[in-house]
């Protein structure tokens, strides 16, 4: 135990600061190898920090120069290597790029010109085209049977280089890149007429990498399956030149008149110049732009020497004129219309079609110009900007159609798209399920304030005139009157009415439905108005009669006969007639007269001059007209008894000249009204009034209204009874010779309604 102890380890001990004297580190306590040193005897020489050993001058320069070929070696070898790894790279990038390119394209073996998309020609009443529709392609033509100048154009001013590449045209790529760059935008595209080619028959119009990319690989297959020859000649009846026309065939019918074959050399620097931008350069929209690109191609081709300055010269000195294309204007939104129920009718389109229609061309031609024409005079008096018209026989077959003053500055169709609020030309659905009810025309309502629940609707002149039948409330268009028949029937009751007769808006069943408040498109109100002029059987509003396959001329649809439904009792047709007759002849339309025909309709003009709207019918044809803006801004006062009726009846005189005279339905017995309102008339009365044969005339028994007495008038007596006019205001009335038709004092309170 104690040797383990005497063993154990012993701590140095320090005694003071004087124990530290006698200690020294020999060179051989020194971190290191002894032989570092070349004389052990001799302490290594020390040198001040400041102070380093210079190496041998003698080895210096040649360690150097072997060190710096070393590192140059090396350099190289590492350059040399990594320039082969990314090539090797590059080229498997470049083989997954075209192999990835060439997955996304169809088969190659597969690939076929395909076939045109196919065209819709529609064609009116008469035979002829009066628009079409998809592409518009004229025939294939040879290229042997062109001017040489029109390929030559061609080349000139998009493909230089066409005989000499192989598709793809690397100059001519690097030429865009530097023009491009120096005008810093795109000032020039590197696209060879194969690529064009490849991209009109294969691919969409996008930008993008994939596309190009894609472009190119057909271009190759194209240059590789084809002749130069067959490769322009498909060119020049595929590019697409604008408007719809594909091929110069196409292009030259449409911009010029005549067969590609006549085109002159300035008319085929036009077409070839159209390629750079269709919309912006076609000669019918921009012929100053067109002209100053075709000068654009002369002087290329003169630069590619395809013709001589001289040519130039005198081609620039006769430039060519656009001709106005066929189906140009207002009728493109009758194709419009045609286009959104083709699938309908027959599904998808996958072969050119001939639809035939009901539109009448010289129909169609009137009323466009009845349209423009009364916008142009009086749009900015009136702050009206747009108007639509909507013309059908009384079975529903369209004869014209204006969605608006210039479809090239908008395609909206206001005719059959717009939902506008008809204003009191909604009245007669209020009237007729009156009559429905019980009362007839001589049905007895006041006119006077009214208040539902807060709401106090007011006359066209604020003013009121008592006790008024059911006839004159109609015709003077009083507001009173058609709320309280409204709230008496019950609105649910007009909707319903509205909805049989052909009404497919969503109608607002409550008391302000009796004005109008609820909006509709032009053509089904004129639908539902037909159904008066067609005694009461449901009308369909149509356009199509037939379609049929423009190669074989297979039927694909026949519109089939209508089932005829009645779905008014002609009782109360004739009634409803012989009231908006009176509309005419003592009420807000009596500037509407087609001489010889008896007509009828009703005015409307929406809450702070919105909208002015009139219908109006014969037996022959139902037309309606709306006025008034896109945005809903208030016009400076233009009723339905202006302007609208204006253009109905410009057009309406047209529509019914040359022909056979034919009556509406109407009640036997004569109206007082017309009688009562005539004999306060200085005019003398027509040798040949307007009305019905009497074959013709329906009949009706007047008996009491059961609420002929409810605002404490009795009802008119049927006939032969003294009638009582209603009451006038002896306060701002003109002298009694002013009379109150023929624009006298009762009217001047009461235009516009």
């Amino acid at each position: 135990m104690a040797r383990k102890k005497s063993g154990g380890r012993r701590e140095p001990k320090f005694e003071g600061r004087s124990s530290l004297d006698g200690l020294r580190l020999s060179r051989t306590d020194r971190v290191g190898d002894s032989n570092d040193y070349e004389d052990e005897d001799e302490p290594p020489v020390r040198t001040s920090r400041r102070e380093k050993p210079e190496p041998s001058r003698e080895g210096r320069p040649r360690k150097g120069r072997a060190a710096a070929k070393t590192s140059l070696r090396k350099r190289f070898g590492r350059v040399a290597y990594w320039s082969v790894v990314l090539g090797l790279w590059a080229m498997i990038a470049a083989v997954g790029v075209v192999v990835w390119v060439g997955a996304h394209l169809p088969s190659i073996q597969s690939l076929e010109i395909p076939k045109r998309p196919p065209t819709i020609q529609i064609v009116g009443t008469d035979g002829s085209v009066i628009a079409t529709r998809g592409e518009m392609p004229g025939a294939n033509v040879a290229l042997r049977d062109l001017p040489s100048y029109l390929p030559n154009a061609f080349i000139a001013i998009e493909d230089r280089r066409f005989y000499s590449h192989f598709g793809i045209d690397p100059i001519g790529i690097a030429r865009a890149a530097l023009a491009n760059v120096l005008h810093r935008s795109v000032a020039q595209g590197g696209s060879t007429l194969t690529q064009q080619l490849a991209k009109n028959l294969f691919l969409t119009q996008e930008r993008t990498l994939q596309r190009k990319l894609q472009e190119a690989e057909l271009a190759l297959w194209l240059e590789r399956k084809y002749s130069k020859q067959d490769i322009l000649e498909l060119y020049l009846n595929r590019v697409y030149f604008g408007s719809g026309a594909y091929g110069v065939e196409a292009a030259a019918q449409k911009y010029f008149g005549k067969p590609a074959k006549n085109v002159t050399l300035f008319e085929a620097a036009m077409l070839a110049g159209l390629v750079k931008s269709p919309s912006r350069l076609a000669p019918n929209r921009n012929p100053e732009g067109a002209e100053k690109r075709a000068d654009t191609v002369l002087a290329a081709m003169v630069d590619a020497k395809f013709i001589t300055p001289a040519q130039q010269k005198t081609a620039a000195a006769h430039p060519s004129f656009a001709v106005k294309p066929t189906g140009a204007g207002t009728i493109n939104y009758v194709a419009d219309w045609i286009g959104e129920v083709l699938d309908d009718l027959i599904g998808q389109v996958d072969q050119n079609i001939v639809v035939e229609t009901t539109i009448d061309p010289k129909l169609q031609s009137v009323a466009e110009a009845a349209i423009i024409d009364e916008l142009a005079a009086k749009s900015v008096k009136f702050n009206v900007s747009q108007g639509a018209l909507v013309a059908m026989t009384p079975r529903g077959a369209v004869r014209a159609m204006v969605g608006g003053r210039n479809y090239a500055e908008s395609q909206f169709n206001r005719a059959v798209t717009a939902k506008r609020q008809p204003g009191s030309a909604f009245k007669p659905f209020v009237y007729l399920t009156a009559l429905e009810a019980g009362l007839t025309p001589d049905t007895v309502r006041q006119d006077a304030p009214i208040d539902i629940k807060g709401w106090k609707p007011e006359n066209y002149s604020h003013q009121y005139f008592g006790p008024v039948t059911l006839t004159q409330a109609l015709a003077m268009s009083l507001n009173t009157v058609a709320v309280r028949l409204g709230v008496e029937v019950g609105p649910q009751n007009v909707a319903r009415t509205a909805h049989r007769l052909g009404i497919a808006s969503k109608l607002a069943p409550n008391a302000t439905i009796a004005l109008g408040t609820s909006e509709v498109s032009p053509t089904e109100l004129v639908g539902a108005y037909a159904t008066f002029a067609n005694n009461g059987a449901a009308v369909s509003p149509h356009v199509i009669l037939r379609i049929r396959a423009a190669d074989t001329g297979k039927m694909l649809y026949v519109r089939p006969p209508d089932p005829g439904s009645q779905v008014i009792d002609p009782r109360y047709v004739a009634m409803m007639n012989a009231m908006m007759h009176e509309t005419l002849v003592i009420g807000t339309a009596k500037k509407a007269d087609i001489p010889g025909w008896y007509a009828a309709g009703k005015t409307g003009t929406s809450q702070d001059f919105r909208d002015a709207w009139f219908i109006g019918y014969t037996a022959h044809l139902v037309t309606g007209v709306w006025l008034g803006n896109d945005d809903s801004s208030p016009t400076r006062k233009a009723t339905g008894g202006g302007l609208p009726v204006e253009v109905w009846t410009r057009f309406m005189k047209t529509a019914h000249e040359g022909v056979a005279v034919a009556n509406l339905s109407v009640p036997q017995t004569s109206n007082p009204i017309s009688d009562f309102f005539q004999s306060f008339s200085r005019e003398t009365p027509s040798a040949q009034p307007l009305g019905p044969a009497a074959s013709d005339q329906a009949t009706y028994a007047r008996e009491p209204s059961p609420g002929a007495g409810r605002y404490g008038q009795p009802a008119y007596p049927a006939r032969g009874g003294n009638t009582r006019p209603p009451p006038t205001q002896a306060s701002g009335r003109p002298e009694a010779d002013a009379g109150l038709s023929g624009g006298g004092w009762l009217m001047d309170r009461l235009f516009g309604r």
